[in-house]
């Protein structure tokens, strides 16, 4: 019995080995798969980022540079968006001052009319 219950007892490691082994190959699959998409986002964000590197052959950019520049585009889009503001502010106040000038106008033709 003891014997038997030993053999029985190898056969369930023999088939957590069998298995273990099958979910390290699916990890590994996975794991490459996924350095294959980390590359391809890689050199899709330097043709969209760096263009003129994207093109030239032999340069290869580290993940450094790349996030660096990611960066730098980040800044420039939110300095961007607060021009655009400031603008924005700077039209609505010129558009404001137009318009009581204009009703200031209306007032002094008005006022010149009746004067006549």
């Amino acid at each position: 019995q003891a014997e038997e219950e030993l053999k029985n007892l190898c056969e369930r490691k023999s088939l957590q080995l069998q298995e273990m082994g099958r979910r390290e190959r699916l990890l590994k699959s996975d794991m490459d798969r996924a350095k294959v998409q980390l590359a391809s986002f890689k050199t899709q964000v330097v043709q969209v980022c760096l263009p003129q590197a994207a093109g030239e052959a032999g340069k290869a950019l580290s993940i450094q540079q790349v996030l660096e520049k990611v960066r730098q585009i980040c800044e420039e889009n939110q300095q961007s968006q607060e021009r655009e503001k400031r603008l924005q502010e700077e039209i609505s106040a010129r558009l404001s001052k137009e318009k009581e000038v204009s009703e200031n106008v209306e007032v002094f033709k008005e006022s010149v009319r009746e004067l006549q």
